[in-house]
């Protein structure tokens, strides 16, 4: 099919214009050098570019250090979950040993606390 506009040059946008070439696939552009806009358009890109840059690598040292505090976090927590079963082994280990001594113990103490309550309010 042939190129409609082969024949004559077209404007598509302000500043820039078509010519046909020799083949009729290819076209040619040209910007006029009246818009000199575009190169401080593209130097404010190249600097927008420049700083979004600089926050993703921000971001990046970030998330680093977020995650080695979190792994440090992690560890200290293993550390505290291995120092309450050892100490949960040993309290146990103790109350198997005692057997129901600890218990008469306890019984024992809340009498003789009932009874000194009951002999201080009886006396005042």
């Amino acid at each position: 099919m042939a190129n409609p506009y082969a024949n004559r040059g077209f404007r598509s946008r302000e500043g820039l214009s078509t010519r046909s070439a020799a083949s009729s696939d290819e076209i040619q552009l040209r910007i006029d050098p009246i818009h000199e806009d575009l190169d401080d358009q593209i130097t404010g890109l190249h600097k927008k570019i420049t700083m979004l840059k600089g926050v993703a690598q921000e971001i990046e040292s970030e998330a680093k250090f977020q995650n080695d505090f979190i792994s440090q976090l992690q560890m200290t927590l293993i550390k505290a979950q291995a120092g309450v079963k050892n100490n949960m082994r040993r309290l146990n280990k103790s109350i198997i040993q005692q057997g129901s001594n600890h218990l008469c113990h306890v019984i024992l103490f809340a009498f003789l606390c009932f009874l000194a309550f009951y002999l201080w309010s009886k006396f005042l």
